[in-house]
């Protein structure tokens, strides 16, 4: 994995899914997977950094996974983070990032409490499309249950 990050992401959430399509169509480096909150995978990396894996309102990057300098971006600092990892003029609405952290997570808290209302919920986590499968992590354990 190395130069990689991982994006987790809540599975059923319309927003969450464009974000996972806005992504993908950018990220020219190919430098994100993603992994829905409801995958194991994602439950035990959650786990691990001592946040509750059940907490599905939270936006979550791995960021640098299986290096020393390996760290766990939440909620604002994780959009950000992308936004200046896909570069270009993505780059630059990723200096938004250096506001200060309270007020962006209270936007970031906004939008997640609203987000099923306004971008819709699936019943169950979405399939990636065939050519983008490789860049997900645990789809077959999560896309064929009902949640």
């Amino acid at each position: 994995m190395g130069q990689e990050h991982i994006i987790l992401y809540d599975g059923v959430c319309g927003l969450c899914n464009r974000l996972n399509r806005f992504v993908i169509c950018r990220d020219r480096k190919g430098s994100f997977r993603f992994a829905s909150l409801q995958s194991h995978f994602a439950a035990e990396a959650v786990a691990a950094y001592g946040k509750n894996p059940r907490d599905l309102d939270t936006l979550y990057v791995i960021a640098r996974p299986g290096t020393p300098s390996e760290s766990l971006l939440v909620r604002s600092e994780a959009v950000f983070f992308i936004l200046r990892e896909l570069g270009g003029l993505w780059c630059l609405a990723g200096v938004l990032g250096y506001l200060p952290n309270g007020l962006l997570n209270f936007g970031y808290n906004l939008v997640a409490r609203n987000r099923y209302r306004v971008f819709g919920r699936y019943d169950a986590c979405q399939i990636p499309k065939p050519e983008d499968r490789d860049k997900f992590i645990e789809v077959e354990d999560v896309s064929s249950r009902a949640l």
